[in-house]
């Protein structure tokens, strides 16, 4: 009787510790969904259906937010677990190629009321050419947001050649205010996106941008573009500040089956939101992260001294390759305030123009870039899931021209 007794006790024993281990691993991080079960191959299907990672905190009172320093992060006390039921389920979709991308954002703004093109033509075409109108060329330049140094660098351009040519016919000078304007923009500029998967790690794209840009939009939209090119993608909502804003970048997310890492926590710490994001796209072997970053207003230095934080915690794993600034077109030289003071921060890799339509002024690409020397790489014409493309300079004056 008194070995059965101790037979049953050992076998009570065993029962609880196996107990107490199981339960510690279900705690434990969780694999993200979507994860590869094995060293992900070249021919491994993009996994559909989306998803969502949650970075889940332990309950705690609600308190004012308080900022991580650097040196404790990565947070240790969150963890990764499917929330997809959480969020309304969407069909997945399959994103417009970018080549028909182009062709479609072209011909909307060429039959867009563009006052630059239009206008210059209207005047460089009139029976007689004098200083006056010289005087309103350099005036619709300068309106279109052109800047003061370019403004004057075409006109005298357009001044020397046309008097050299002796010649008014529309198409000719059409012909030279083209060139003209190409150089300006500048073709030679490498506007190719940085989102090549590294051997040992994703490609790290950081979205930023000022309130009301459309920089969530703007980072779905350009997941969309990246899986028409069939490429694995991992989005990191570390805009913890803006209502909603992680279940936006969710859904459309789960619209091309890409999955997002997110925080359930209200105002929870940004740079920890992104050191998850991007630790979940190198253990999942994505080809691209991309951070959504705050709504940054450029003129508060506590939050720009954020952004830059955010940057140096995701490099504490890998560095970022790509930072792109998004801009209102139709904010003008305010737009390029906010480019010059993002650059002092972060260093700013290339430039996505949204609502660059006929209400915009076009001249913006060209100050833009000469101010800053980093070049407009996407632009927007509208509210369509597919309304962003690469930036061609040729098609792009051929657009304001025709």
């Amino acid at each position: 009787m008194n070995d059965v007794t101790m037979i049953l006790i050992y076998a009570v024993i065993a029962i609880a510790v196996i107990g107490t281990v199981a339960i510690l691993l279900v705690k434990g991080r969780k694999t993200p969904p979507g994860t590869y079960p094995t060293t992900r191959d070249a021919n491994d299907p993009v996994r559909g259906g989306g998803g969502t990672d949650t970075l889940e905190a332990p309950p705690a009172p609600a308190e004012p937010r308080v900022a991580v320093p650097e040196e404790e992060l990565p947070a240790t006390d969150v963890e990764v677990a499917d929330d997809a039921a959480g969020i309304e389920t969407v069909p997945v979709e399959t994103p417009a190629p970018v080549e028909g991308r182009l062709a479609r954002l072209r011909a909307r703004l060429i039959k867009s009321n563009n006052a630059l093109g239009k206008g210059l033509l209207a005047l460089l075409s009139r029976d007689k050419i004098d200083e006056d109108v010289w005087d309103e060329i350099e005036e619709t330049l300068l309106m279109a947001d052109l800047g003061t140094e370019p403004t004057m660098e075409l006109v005298d351009a357009l001044r020397d050649r046309v008097k050299v040519a002796g010649s008014q016919d529309p198409e000719h000078v059409k012909a030279m205010l083209r060139e003209e304007l190409i150089k300006l923009v500048d073709p030679e500029m490498d506007r190719s996106l940085a989102v090549e998967r590294h051997a040992d790690r994703p490609s790290i794209v950081m979205v930023v941008g000022v309130n009301g840009v459309g920089k969530t939009t703007t980072v779905g939209k350009l997941a969309r573009v990246l899986v028409a090119e069939d490429k694995d993608v991992l989005l990191g909502a570390a805009d913890t500040f803006r209502a909603a804003a992680a279940e936006q970048l969710a859904t459309w997310g789960q619209r091309v089956g890409v999955p997002t890492v997110k925080s359930d926590v209200d105002g929870a710490d940004p740079a920890s939101v992104a050191f998850e994001a991007v630790k979940a796209g190198i253990d999942q072997e994505v080809d691209v992260v991309m951070i959504d970053t705050a709504g940054r207003l450029q003129n508060k230095v506590g939050l720009m001294d954020e952004l830059g934080k955010v940057k140096r915690v995701i490099e504490k794993q890998a560095m970022v390759d790509e930072v792109l600034l998004v801009l209102d077109a139709t904010t003008g030289q305010n737009g390029l305030n906010q480019a010059k003071v993002f650059s002092e921060v972060v260093n700013i890799t290339g430039i996505v123009l949204t609502k660059l339509d006929g209400t915009a002024k076009g001249g913006i690409v060209v100050a833009i870039q000469r101010s800053l020397g980093v070049p407009v790489k996407l632009i927007g014409l509208g509210e369509g899931a597919d309304d962003l493309a690469p930036f061609e300079a040729e098609g792009f004056v051929d657009a304001l021209l025709n």
